[in-house]
């Protein structure tokens, strides 16, 4: 059911256009009123607004990144997300509309160091044939500049890099070490404990045969604990591409450092569909009792959503879900030198991974995909833009241009990812208590997060056995949603009789963005005959439109101005917020819930680059879509599990 207020009932503008929720205390919630304090907003303890951020940007220190061409530097990155101005690689000012509160710096750990040396000319680089033959093709620009950076990428992805250059720029080595000091120094001269969080990472750069098995790792600690340690690489014989070889240095660093650690898997659209196995096998291992509980304690997050596609769902896999045909990359491997094939897919998407961790659940009793939402840019530019009117690319030469539309982001033989289908997205919120490295951290590992393809959509999600309609009566959403349930991320808690769960769910429009079109609730559970099953509900909407009979709402409509690349509010809702029942439940049946919020058609980027630089598109360039949010999921076990 439809519940529609004007931003001043269940959810409420907070100081920077976010969900703000008073949670008292446990104990004042169970107290009598007037055992409360007078002040309804005393003794919060619960996570009060979303911080904003990105776990995945590149800087001019990254192989690919550098070697493209980006001369911008950890410190410059950071500026910039803090909402100070810079200039880019290409020369262009340039500046976020509205600083992100946190962001972790994951430069590639392969070769740190080499590509600023190739930059300058390092007399170490040109000491080597292939060093000098890759610094002149960089120095000379253009074509020759490209040839050569792919070249690297190539000896990189296939293990030929000149074992001379790769003994130099890997663990055991000066240049390694002094570049790991620069990042994670960086990160404590940028770190602002309440105001912006710089976490101190890395991208650990698998890619066996060109399947992305990438991971980012984010450390919950400072420079004292991160210098213990160097980051580990995948390049033999100083690192391995297998994952558990990840899963050994996170451990190890946990126990020699008396820190703490998570990482983060990305792209599973460009995995051919080793991201997520479920066979005996998986590239460097077994599916085995081992692997599920490695990746459940390392791996409690995934990158849903970034500028190489979206990574929610796909229309094979999901025929029933008009919305799965979202920014879907299914063309091939990541360097396109295998072609996709359906048998793939069901290892790539996020929606299908969360229906395989039940299954493997119900054989190990431990779920490796049981993680949170988020989004990322994963832009190599230093700037982590999201925004559709001011997007940076993916790489320096993608940066805004007239031809940056009609450059493919890879090509092969076999195929090309086009210029036009990267992605403007995205971010990551977070409900902490404080903007602090603890705090965010801590909220990742409970799952306490969601993704958006850009916007900054709030949005809140309970699940429980009791929620009812009188809940929606109350500005305090959190003092409700935690009292009586779980917030996203969570497990329900055991029933108390016979009845189904029920959901409490409340999204708000960006400030400053598009109005809301819907509120869907997307299920997956195993069935009593182990088979997965999944099924996406319209629980709340805008305007004045109805459900058919098969549960499917009429579209929204469209306000999109294609001579302006505007819109118009007039349509859809600022504010949904609703209580929702399963009508499907089966209490003997492992399940998971997770909201997914679409906003009304706006622009895509290409359409603002149409208008500024005068081009022609290619027929195929979409140039609308409808943007939206995932938040992470609440999970159901039977009680006798």
């Amino acid at each position: 059911m439809l519940r529609l207020y004007v931003c001043s009932m269940l959810l409420t503008l907070g100081p920077a256009g976010v969900l703000a929720d008073a949670v008292p205390t446990k104990e004042a919630a169970e107290g009598t009123f007037a055992e409360r304090p007078f002040s309804p907003y005393a003794n919060r303890t619960f996570p009060e607004r979303p911080f904003w951020g990105d776990t995945h940007l590149h800087t001019g220190l990254s192989l690919d990144a550098g070697t493209f061409g980006n001369t911008l530097l950890p410190d410059d990155a950071w500026r910039f997300a803090k909402g100070q101005q810079v200039i880019s690689s290409t020369g262009q000012p340039v500046r976020l509309a509205r600083p992100l509160d946190w962001m972790v710096l994951t430069d590639h750990t392969d070769l740190m160091g080499f590509a600023p040396d190739l930059q300058a000319g390092n007399p170490g680089v040109l000491a080597h044939p292939k060093g000098l033959e890759w610094y002149e093709g960089y120095s000379a620009g253009g074509d020759e500049a490209a040839k050569a950076a792919f070249d690297i990428i190539s000896n990189f992805s296939q293990m030929t890099l000149p074992e001379d250059l790769l003994e130099s720029y890997s663990p055991g080595a000066d240049a390694f070490a002094f570049t790991w000091e620069h990042i994670v120094m960086a990160a404590e001269r940028h770190n602002d404990p309440g105001n912006f969080t710089a976490f101190i990472g890395f991208e650990w750069t698998s890619v066996p045969k060109g399947f992305n098995l990438h991971r980012n790792v984010m450390l919950r600690d400072g420079p004292i604990r991160a210098l213990q340690m160097v980051p580990p690489v995948t390049q033999p014989p100083y690192g391995n591409t297998d994952p558990k070889a990840l899963y050994a240095w996170l451990e190890e660093y946990q126990t020699k450092t008396g820190g703490r650690a998570v990482a983060f898997a990305h792209n599973g659209n460009l995995s051919n569909g080793w991201m997520f196995p479920t066979e005996d096998t998986y590239h460097g291992g077994k599916v085995d009792e081992e692997y599920v509980q490695n990746r459940a304690k390392w791996e409690p997050h995934y990158e849903v959503t970034q500028i190489k596609g979206d990574g929610e769902a796909h229309p094979y896999l999901s025929p029933d879900d008009p919305f799965a045909d979202y920014e879907n990359w299914d063309v091939g491997n990541l360097d396109i030198s295998e072609l996709k094939t359906d048998d793939m897919l069901a290892g790539e998407y996020a929606r299908e991974a969360l229906k395989r961790g039940l299954m493997l659940e119900e054989k190990f009793g431990v779920n490796p995909y049981k993680f949170g939402m988020g989004g990322a840019t994963d832009s190599h530019t230093s700037l982590a833009t999201a925004e559709e009117d001011n997007y940076f690319g993916k790489s320096v030469s993608a940066e805004p241009s007239a031809t940056r539309v009609l450059h493919p982001f890879v090509e092969s033989d076999l195929g090309a990812f086009e210029g036009h289908t990267l992605v403007a997205s995205g971010y990551t919120a977070v409900w902490a208590s404080e903007n602090t490295r603890s705090a965010i951290f801590d909220a990742f590992k409970r799952r306490e997060t969601y993704a958006t393809t850009g916007p900054r959509i709030g949005l809140r999600f309970f699940g429980g056995w009791d929620f009812d309609e009188s809940d929606l009566l109350t500005r305090l959403v959190a003092d409700v949603g935690y009292t009586k349930g779980v917030p996203m991320g969570g497990d329900l808690r055991p029933p108390e009789g016979e009845g189904a769960p029920t959901f409490l769910i409340g999204a708000l429009r960006d400030p400053v963005g598009a109005n809301l079109d819907r509120v869907q609730v997307v299920k997956g559970w195993l069935d009593a005959d182990g088979a997965l099953q999944e099924k996406v509900y319209n629980v709340a909407w805008s305007d004045d439109r109805a459900l058919d009979a098969n549960g499917n709402l009429p579209e929204v409509g469209n306000t999109v101005d294609l001579d302006t690349a505007s819109w118009s509010n007039s349509i859809g809702a600022s504010e949904l917020v609703t209580v929702w029942t399963d009508p499907d439940f089966d209490p003997d049946a492992r399940a998971f819930y997770y909201v997914r919020v679409l906003e009304i058609p706006t622009p895509r980027w290409v359409l603002y680059d149409k208008l500024r630089f005068g081009i022609d598109l290619p027929a195929e360039a979409q140039l609308i879509h409808q943007e939206r949010a995932y938040s992470s999921p609440i999970w159901y076990t039977p009680p006798s599990e």
